[in-house]
């Protein structure tokens, strides 16, 4: 079995008081990708005109929507490993490391070259504008040529997430920040080389997250037998990763091609509204920083207690850590939304971007809470092997709701409010996730949980 050096048992305890535990040092993590983020839109906005800040926030999409089907992969990883931590499976944990070592390697370099290729054609597709466009090009350029690092720390980062390991992944991403800022500072600040220094410097920061996950997993978990470079793979395990991580890859994957088409209709406003946009979406990060982080609570408690067949506690914490989220992160929109004005200034001085950056704070923040009980709901289904559902509606909401709502604003003369849709969208991810808790699979586990004898006193 695995080490348990940090290690956070999600069986047993307060479910609350060990959802903490793990999701603090992931939510520092989120602070610090935040940080890493923010980093290069001060640099940029502070040191560069609003083209570059269009540029940098515009150039994300292609990439994101290239990576996405592999990462949702590196999901079903660390979903897989929580259960076979909670079944105490050590054989199976290694199959896993050997084959999300193999996997990475004949993912990440194919995507690379394309998307080297194809990412400018995506963002000409995209009506990126023309002042923006060079800066966008050269940024997607060199941050794809990072695939690998990336791809290789976020499957990593899964492994350890799934041993209840949230601590390592925050020390690994801290070293990267660091080194992500001072980059930022030399390349863009010292040697004045744009939008192309702060991309340089995104990429060798993540490669380096990447050396010492891998460092760290071989020396803290030697009984995994982590590999370096991909050899053997074990082809059930791989269908099994396949199983639960494509589905979750594709819909991430289509989820953001909807994001690329809502992306497309800010662009159309013009880079002001697109740095407005940019500007608030770093602020907004601030407010929901709980979400990611007691969502990958939600999943990682799922797959463990799942493992160990203790349904009564699931049922529990299906209600429990999707709602505390919900609280953290209502109380933090507020104090944000209080305080957004001198918040916003730190990124820019342009009177025009700020303008934009306070109506999408003021219009998407008071509804984020709503996305957090979503989100949670929806990490702990995953957590279960439940895809189809929430992949259903999380489709849904951006296709049926958020892109509509956003265009019909825009035909009717408001594209400069078509944030609202994105609020809207949140409302309605969380009704539709309640009902989750109506289908067969939460009526098995419950029926499983009444069956399950009642713990000694």
């Amino acid at each position: 079995m695995a080490s348990t050096a940090q290690r956070v048992d999600m069986t047993h305890g307060s479910i609350i008081g060990r959802s903490v535990r793990f999701a603090l040092p992931i939510c520092a993590g989120n602070i610090l990708q935040q940080l890493y983020s923010t980093v290069d839109t001060l640099v940029i906005g502070n040191f560069c005109d609003t083209s570059a800040l269009a540029s940098v926030a515009t150039s994300s999409q292609p990439l994101e929507i290239l990576l996405c089907l592999f990462l949702g992969v590196g999901s079903g990883i660390s979903i897989l490993v929580s259960q076979a931590v909670g079944r105490q499976d050590a054989e199976g944990l290694r199959r896993l490391s050997r084959t999300t070592v193999w996997f990475l390697f004949v993912g990440a370099l194919p995507l690379t070259a394309v998307g080297v290729l194809v990412g400018p054609w995506l963002l000409r597709m995209m009506q990126v504008a023309p002042d923006a466009m060079d800066g966008a090009i050269i940024y997607l350029r060199i941050t794809t040529l990072g695939c690998l690092g990336n791809m290789g720390y976020n499957y990593n980062a899964g492994i350890l997430r799934g041993l209840g390991n949230s601590t390592a992944s925050l020390w690994l991403l801290g070293v990267s920040c660091a080194v992500n800022i001072v980059l930022d500072l030399v390349f863009v600040a010292g040697f004045g080389m744009g939008v192309a220094g702060a991309a340089l410097a995104t990429s060798a920061a993540m490669f380096l997250s990447w050396v010492c996950s891998i460092a760290y997993l071989r020396r803290r978990y030697p009984e995994l037998a982590l590999p370096v470079l991909p050899g053997a793979f074990d082809p059930a395990t791989l269908a099994e990763i396949m199983r639960i991580g494509l589905p979750l890859g594709l819909n991430t994957a289509l989820y953001s091609v909807g994001h690329l088409l809502l992306q497309t209709l800010f662009n159309a406003q013009g880079s002001v509204f697109v740095a407005g946009c940019a500007v608030a979406g770093k602020v907004n990060g601030i407010a929901n920083i709980a979400i990611t982080s007691f969502s990958g609570a939600a999943t990682v408690f799922a797959g463990q207690n799942l493992g160990a067949g203790n349904y009564r506690r699931l049922r529990r914490g299906a209600w429990q850590i999707p709602l505390f989220s919900g609280a953290i992160t209502l109380v933090a929109g507020i104090l944000v939304s209080v305080w957004c004005r001198p918040l916003l200034a730190l990124f820019t001085r342009d009177a025009d971007v700020l303008v934009f950056a306070q109506r999408y704070v003021r219009i998407v923040l008071p509804f984020t809470w709503n996305y957090a009980v979503f989100n949670g709901i929806m990490s702990f289904a995953n957590g279960i092997g439940e895809i189809r559902y929430p992949t259903v509606v999380n489709l849904l909401l951006l296709w049926a709701v958020r892109i509509p709502a956003a265009y019909v604003l825009a035909w009717l003369g408001y594209g400069g409010y078509a944030m609202a849709g994105v609020s809207l969208s949140f409302f309605v991810g969380m009704v539709a996730m309640l009902f989750y808790f109506r289908t067969a699979r939460w009526a098995d586990i419950c029926r499983k949980a009444d069956a399950e004898p009642l713990p000694s006193s």
